[in-house]
């Protein structure tokens, strides 16, 4: 359910800054913010290019009864998150913001899908249907992580849209957004506009070497030497690298891959917009 995060607007956008400072070595918080994407927005970029109306037609069984994360994802959710990142789907010319929230849409709706091959309306019309993993394997805690150490009995199996895992991605995302990551993970599956920021964060931010998905969608990406030597081209296959490369990439055919291309081909078809070169990532070496 949409809910009251009891982090308020501008507290969040001071915490963000604050982090941005640290991650780029001192500078500004103003300037490290217009790098990366954060800040308040008056409009949303987003709106302006989906309505309610568009978005739900997206997500056709996201509030279905089947689905355990009916009624959470809301478009009201999403707008307001997107105001946190007024560089996303905002950078570039018309059809490069499209692309590039075709490419996010297209992420969260595989990680999140309730869809099968024979589902009704297709399967690309079922993203949004989960809000965290089911039987998690693990509790995805990485115990050799100092900066971002796991806390007792907490589990960071994915949650939200891009089903964020690991310690060492809850940690910096709530610093980021505000919220203790670390010792409350939960509440990326308890909030929506929670759930939709810590998508956006991991989509804005780079975590070096990796470049951030929203650099490589608007052109921001420059491929280094070793990115060169890895085949990390342009597009959105290096997208998906950056998402979960280590699971899916440099193998050929994944049908994980192949899911998230259906979903992308789908989204800028309906934003008219051509889907670009490298859609997949089965010649790439992951990160």
């Amino acid at each position: 359910m949409a809910c009251s995060c009891a982090t308020h607007y501008g507290a969040l956008v001071v915490a963000v800054a604050a982090f941005l400072v640290a991650a780029s070595g001192g500078s500004s918080a103003g300037a490290a913010a217009a790098r990366y994407g954060y800040g308040p927005g008056r409009c949303s970029p987003v709106a302006e290019l989906v309505s309610e109306q568009l978005y739900n037609s997206l997500f056709l069984h996201k509030d279905d009864p089947a689905c355990p994360a009916r009624g959470f994802y809301t478009y009201a959710s999403f707008v307001s998150a997107a105001r946190t990142f007024p560089r996303f789907a905002a950078t570039g010319d018309l059809g490069t913001r499209k692309r590039e929230l075709a490419a996010f849409l297209a992420q969260i709706s595989h990680e999140t899908t309730g869809g099968w091959a024979t589902a009704p309306d297709g399967e690309f019309s079922w993203g949004l249907c989960f809000k965290e993993e089911i039987s998690p394997a693990s509790d995805y805690c990485d115990a050799t992580d100092a900066r971002w150490p796991c806390y007792p009995g907490r589990s960071y199996h994915g949650r939200g849209p891009i089903q964020l895992s690991w310690n060492f991605n809850y940690g910096p995302a709530g610093r980021a957004l505000g919220f203790d990551g670390l010792r409350n993970p939960e509440v990326v599956a308890n909030c929506s506009e929670t759930a939709f920021r810590t998508a956006l964060w991991f989509w804005m931010t780079p975590r070096r070497p990796k470049p951030s998905c929203h650099e490589v969608m608007v052109g921001e990406y420059r491929a280094s030497a070793a990115d060169l030597a890895a085949n990390r081209a342009p597009g959105f296959g290096l997208v998906t690298n950056i998402v979960n490369g280590g699971l899916e990439c440099n193998r050929t055919d994944d049908a994980r891959v192949n899911n998230r291309i259906g979903f992308y081909r789908r989204y800028c078809q309906i934003f008219n917009v051509d889907a670009g070169p490298n859609l997949d990532c089965a010649h790439q070496q992951p990160y």
